[in-house]
């Protein structure tokens, strides 16, 4: 899946500004969901380790969203790549 998402990220920069935009976008969306299924996998969540409270929850929030984001820039489960299409389909 990973080498479908390198064949778009060559021709991006030659791409109209308004393409680079839908893909951040769809990068942005999966990056997103990404959070939101480690949140749900149990990543980041306390256990009381630093005496807790909210800051740790909140450490533990942007752990998850860069946790996230490295994985969209890895290469991800290609769902930004299928966000993008579909988005570049609406355009039409």
């Amino acid at each position: 899946m990973t080498d479908s998402l390198v064949s778009i990220a060559p021709s991006l920069p030659a791409a109209a500004p308004r393409q680079k935009e839908l893909w951040n976008a769809a990068k942005q969306m999966e990056a997103a969901f990404l959070s939101e299924m480690l949140k749900s996998a149990g990543l980041g969540e306390t256990s009381q380790t630093f005496g807790g409270g909210i800051g740790e929850d909140q450490f533990a929030s942007f752990l998850r969203e860069e946790q996230a984001q490295a994985m969209v820039e890895a290469g991800g489960i290609g769902l930004a790549e299928m966000l993008y299409h579909s988005l570049l389909e609406k355009e039409k």
